[in-house]
Formats: C-alpha cells, structure tokens, sequence
C-alpha cells in the first residue's frame, strides 16, 4: 500500500496537499512524449511522490513504470500549484496538486513499451499541436516555455 492509501485510511476525504511528478521527454525532432491514460486524456509520464523519494527519483520511477525508459539527467522545468489545482476525485477524495516538471535533458535510454494501466498509448506530439484533453496549465507551461 502506498502512502496516499496509508494518509486516506486516516484521514477520509479530507483536502490534502499532494506533490506530483512530471517530465518532458523530447525526441530528435522535437517533439514531446505524452501518454494516454484510460479516460482518453493525455499528459505528461510521471505519478506522486512517495514518502522518501526526491523530486527527480519520482521522476525517473513514474517514467520508467510508464513507459520503459530510463532518464539521465533532469532540469528543473516548472512547479505548478495553486487554488485552480483542487481536484475532487469520483470517489469524493479532495487534493490541491503540487506538479513539479521536470525535462530530460539526455536521450532516455530502453525500449518503449506503455505499461497498460498508467498508460494505455505513448505517442510523440509537435509542442504547437498538444491534445486538447491535456491538463490545461501543463499544457499552457509547456507552450510558454
């Protein structure tokens, strides 16, 4: 059981602050990994913290789950929070999402392969024709940047 599991069997439902991970993968042309999840949405590979983790092993262990691939080195690309990042799930849990991205800056490394629940497809986009069922402030970070 990870750590949101254990804080929910304590807490209920109640509004909690939880810190995400996320990472922009480019390839040679340019164009920036995304993943599909089940829903149809797409975003960035990448999932929360779990209690002893660092930002960047986050990361790297939500993109590798994911995805297959392995990182090098990561720079910190952006931190998104605030009042807009209130989410109340289906099941009536409440968080305030702390997403902090991150952007490979080497070629990763294994063989891509969705791992078929956090990702049902991997597909490369150009940055000027993201999907629209995509996290609107990633989406609008990513285009500032």
């Amino acid at each position: 059981m990870g750590y949101v599991e254990e804080l929910r069997k304590e807490i209920g439902h109640r509004p909690v602050i939880l810190v995400g991970v996320a990472v922009l993968i480019r390839n040679e042309r340019g164009e920036l990994l995304l993943r599909q999840k089940e829903d149809g949405s797409w975003g960035l590979p990448g999932g929360l913290m779990e209690l002893g983790e660092s930002a960047e092993e986050t990361g790297r262990r939500e993109v590798r789950e994911e995805t297959g691939l392995r990182l090098g080195e990561l720079k910190l690309y952006s931190v998104i929070s605030g009042a807009d990042q209130h989410i109340r799930l289906p099941n009536g849990d409440e968080f305030y999402g702390v997403t902090i991205l991150f952007s490979a800056e080497e070629v990763p490394d294994g063989e891509m392969a969705p791992d078929g629940e956090e990702a049902i497809e991997l597909a490369y986009f150009p940055s000027d024709r993201l999907p629209i069922q995509m996290n609107r402030r990633i989406r609008a970070s990513i285009a500032e940047g």
